[in-house]
């Protein structure tokens, strides 16, 4: 794992598996979602919000919004690299923008906003110093810059 003091996120790493395609013959779009979800559980722990921190303050990370977009097709053993940075956030809120490659070629972004959930009583709430002060070393590295297909709408 990175350490958050360097500014940047760890990518996520893994193949696609054959239960991934679809009848189409490449990757089905359930699985893109799949795949950046396991990319914000590892950004998650970068910041401080491990699975540890989870079951002691009962917080955690909700999305409430995600814009994906499909740019090419995936297929089956496909060696995908997420990369992924802070667009914003507040004090109970992170917005994140993935980018997945395949063989260095953009396949597929997405962008979410999530936020800091007690599960307990199901109401957001401020992120603890500690990782509120993670998020902020990680999005200045960034020198707060985001990717140009953040905050798009859907149009036709």
């Amino acid at each position: 794992m990175t350490d958050v003091a360097t500014g940047t996120l760890p990518e996520y790493r893994c193949t696609v598996r054959p239960e991934w395609i679809d009848y189409n013959g490449h990757m089905s779009e359930a699985f893109y979602v799949l795949v950046f979800g396991f990319a914000t559980d590892q950004v998650m722990e970068v910041l401080g919000m491990d699975k540890r921190y989870r079951q002691e303050t009962g917080s955690s990370l909700y999305t409430v919004e995600a814009h994906i977009r499909y740019l090419m097709e995936t297929a089956l053993d496909a060696e995908l690299t997420v990369t992924t940075v802070i667009a914003g956030g507040g004090p109970k809120k992170l917005h994140l923008a993935h980018e997945l490659h395949v063989g260095g070629q953009l396949a597929a972004t997405e962008e979410i906003l999530a936020l800091h959930v007690n599960t307990l009583t199901g109401r957001t709430e401020a992120f603890p110093q500690a990782v509120s002060d993670n998020i902020a070393t990680v999005w200045a590295a960034s020198g707060h810059r985001t990717p140009e297909w953040a905050g798009r709408k859907v149009t036709a």
